[in-house]
């Protein structure tokens, strides 16, 4: 009697949370502003500049990217009217074990798949 792998538990549903930083990364501007954040903290107007935005549409990447959770707004006690955004960990953990969640599966797959073609050569 051969040996079967150890079935694994039917897949979590996705969090909502999970959702909201996967919509947020949808989009190629926003992920160059999670690249910027993850060197450190910057100003909005920073930002706008370095992807050559203007700054309204920067505010609305900025406010799409506060609501999933991935960055946070402070303001320097210099300037309330200077925003600074940085990154927030969280989400970004939560993706990588989706992630790694995800990849565990596909491995599993795939070498019960090679074993299935090897034992009918």
């Amino acid at each position: 009697m051969s040996a079967q792998p150890a079935r694994k538990e039917p897949a979590r549903a996705i969090p909502a949370e999970l959702d909201r930083t996967l919509a947020a990364l949808a989009d190629p501007h926003r992920r160059r502003v999670v690249d910027l954040l993850s060197r450190g903290p910057r100003a909005a107007g920073d930002l706008a500049r370095e992807l050559s935005l203007t700054p309204p549409a920067m505010s609305r990447h900025l406010r799409t990217l506060r609501r999933s959770g991935l960055v946070e707004e402070s303001h320097p006690t210099f300037d309330a009217r200077v925003r600074i955004y940085a990154l927030r960990p969280e989400p970004m953990v939560h993706l990588l074990r989706w992630l790694e969640d995800a990849e565990r599966l596909w491995s599993e797959q795939l070498t019960a798949f090679k074993a299935h073609i090897e034992r009918d050569k």
